[in-house]
């Protein structure tokens, strides 16, 4: 009975546990949308500076991940050579940069709602950009799941009530990046057995995003900050905004290594819903019956093919302890044979 209940008190703990780190990482990701779409959009706080908004989040990353790991060492750094940096993760830092840059500047053309509605098709994307650098086999079934994503995705675009080509350009671009750099940490690093966690991918990719970033900075967005004397720089607000999207990584870090990084998609749908209920109750963006219609039928493709990558996982790990149980069968067997094979030599002398 005793050990019973520890047993239930346990259980219980470890889907408590489970259950803050994806309430924590669904309200910090939550708040980082909203607040960017904030300061970005024009009829709220009205700076539409994505770039250096971004740089802003790179800087206080980068410093706050250097203090985590060098200072408090709080995080143990992953050993790498500088021809390994520079291939592998200078590539992945340009595209974070870009990915980051153009889903920033989404958010001055589109709705939060329709955003996390085009956000469907990032598992289009990774799969499709695997399958082109042969990380993933075409399966038609897949391809065909991947299709329906994208015709949910396109209903829900015809449906917006706010379309703006520009920005639908600027946030497909956001997911085609981010999906390459997805397939890219693939190729790079994890087949080379080098894994970051987000404080130690932040300490080695941020300071490479600050130094791709200020190329188009200094010509598209420097000249005009340069002319504004209006602005002034409102430690409050860029403060507040940078610790929510460094904390955001911090959650990621619990959520993945205490949980899955299943549960993580799975809280992302959640997230995704909850954004587009804000959006259209309280930021008052018009969602259309059309809207939810597509982006239904998107997130029923997405919800499938997480179901399969689930299964496809559980079959490769039962697949792996068939493997274990056999060697260990014959691992024993062979002990066997030779105790047999001792005792009759034993047994002639």
């Amino acid at each position: 009975m005793g050990k019973g209940g520890s047993l239930s008190d346990s259980v219980l703990k470890k889907i408590l546990l489970s259950y803050t780190y994806v309430g924590i990482w669904i309200f910090l990701s939550f708040t980082v949308i909203v607040y960017n779409k904030y300061i970005l959009d024009k009829k709220m706080y009205n700076w539409p500076f994505p770039i250096s908004l971004t740089m802003i989040h790179m800087s206080f990353c980068a410093t706050l991940a250097f203090l985590l790991i060098k200072v408090f060492k709080f995080v143990e750094p992953v050993t790498m050579s500088r021809d390994l940096y520079l291939s592998s993760v200078v590539p992945i830092g340009a595209l974070y940069s870009l990915s980051l840059w153009l889903s920033n500047s989404a958010y001055i053309y589109l709705s939060v709602s329709f955003i996390q509605m085009l956000k469907a098709l990032m598992p289009v994307a990774v799969y499709s950009i695997g399958v082109l650098f042969k990380r993933e086999g075409f399966k038609t079934d897949t391809m065909v799941n991947m299709l329906s994503i994208s015709f949910g995705v396109a209903i829900a675009a015809y449906g917006e009530a706010r379309f703006d080509s520009w920005g639908v350009f600027l946030q497909l671009g956001a997911v085609a990046f981010e999906a390459t750099r997805l397939v890219l940490i693939q190729i790079l690093l994890t087949s080379k057995g080098i894994t970051l966690n987000p404080i130690t991918s932040l300490y080695y990719v941020a300071p490479c995003c600050l130094v791709f970033l200020f190329v188009p900075w200094i010509f598209v967005e420097y000249p005009v900050l340069k002319e504004s004397s209006s602005f002034h720089f409102d430690f409050v607000v860029f403060g507040t905004n940078s610790l929510c999207a460094f904390a955001l990584n911090l959650a990621v870090f619990l959520l993945v290594g205490k949980t899955s990084a299943l549960t993580m998609n799975v809280a992302g749908v959640v997230k995704d819903w909850l954004l587009i209920a804000f959006s259209w109750s309280v930021i008052k963006d018009t969602v259309t019956p059309i809207n939810l219609f597509g982006y239904g039928l998107a997130f029923l493709g997405v919800a499938y093919y997480n179901h399969a990558k689930l299964q496809a996982l559980k079959a490769k790990e039962a697949q792996k302890k068939a493997q274990q149980a056999d060697e260990e069968t014959g691992r024993l067997l062979e002990d066997r044979e030779g105790e047999g094979s001792g005792k009759r030599s034993e047994s002639q002398n």
